[in-house]
């Protein structure tokens, strides 16, 4: 274990600008450059404490403050690399008044690092008020980037990478839960989730109710010692999961989109039953315009569909 080095016996500060601090890294001893006052949003690792940048300790090391989602996962990281830097809680829970008082440090000339317990902050994290609020006061908002479990799990997914959505959670009951799966079917891209490992394998059987024959992953302790990443179809993971039980860890549910067969099946599917709804009102002619302005399709290829189906087709 490093030897943790006192931040109260840090350099005189810069004039305008705040203390430098000490930190160990790599077996060697390192200072900090002081930090301009400002609101910094330091990504930790998700894991493997091996994973955090140079920039991100010295960052921590730096600051007047390090505002923690919890400080007991915080302290552990910043014990493991020699830094003494306060720990201040902020989380969820933390209301108007503790923004508040975040807020005045940095207008009275403080560095704050602001950290979720892994990965990036503000990504399913409560940090976004705090941001937000910095922001509009045009108060200095820094990024030190650096891990990430959704980027981690997209990369090694194998699905495509190029345009994606993270939902976050999805409700914890069935009913509430299919029908957000029901919303986000025509998202163009890989679709990330996070999800409890007890309702693993109910919300997989869910996804395959809902989307169909889609391609999954469940990714679980990224970065860890007992890292895992199942592959396969939403159906297949959902019949896994059911007989092996939860898993235990931190999980990232990633699927697919849906097949160009799949997609062509339910846009026929909407097609079908938007001119069902129209014919039993209207004639087949005013039915197929209606259709038509709704959904921006050709009208002679909607009045088509429209006289094959009042025929019975």
């Amino acid at each position: 274990m490093p030897r943790p080095i006192d931040n109260r016996t840090r350099r005189a500060p810069k004039p305008g600008r705040g203390e430098g601090g000490v930190f160990t890294a790599f077996g060697l001893a390192a200072e900090a450059e002081p930090l301009e006052p400002g609101l910094y949003v330091v990504a930790t690792p998700i894991g493997n404490l091996s994973d955090v940048s140079f920039r991100a300790l010295a960052t921590l090391a730096a600051a007047d403050a390090v505002l923690a989602e919890d400080t007991r996962v915080t302290r552990h990281l910043l014990a493991h690399y020699g830094i003494t830097t306060p720990l201040v809680s902020y989380h969820e829970h933390s209301g108007e008044g503790v923004r508040e008082r975040m807020l005045q440090r940095v207008r009275e000339g403080q560095a704050l690092a602001l950290v979720s317990d892994a990965g990036t902050p503000l990504v399913s994290d409560p940090g976004y008020k705090l941001v937000q609020e910095a922001i509009g006061e045009g108060l200095r908002v820094v990024p030190i980037p650096g891990p990430s479990a959704i980027l981690s799990a997209l990369v090694v997914s194998g699905l495509p990478s190029d345009r994606f959505f993270f939902e976050g959670f999805l409700p914890a009951k069935s009913g509430a839960r299919r029908a957000r799966l029901e919303a986000l079917a025509g998202i163009p891209g890989t679709l990330l989730l996070f999800e409890s490992p007890h309702r693993l394998p109910e919300m997989l059987a869910d996804g395959a109710a809902v989307l169909g024959p889609r391609r999954a992953v469940v990714a679980r302790e990224l970065t860890k010692m007992f890292e895992t990443v199942r592959r396969g179809t939403l159906e297949s993971l959902a019949a896994e999961f059911a007989q092996e039980g939860p898993p235990k860890g931190e999980i990232v549910v990633l699927i697919g989109e849906a097949s160009e067969d799949t997609k062509r099946e339910e846009a026929e599917s909407g097609l079908d039953a938007a001119l069902h709804r129209a014919l039993a009102s209207h004639s087949i002619k005013d039915a197929a315009a209606l259709v038509a302005a709704e959904t921006g399709l050709p009208k002679r290829e909607v009045y088509a569909r429209a006289l094959a189906l009042s025929k019975g087709a």
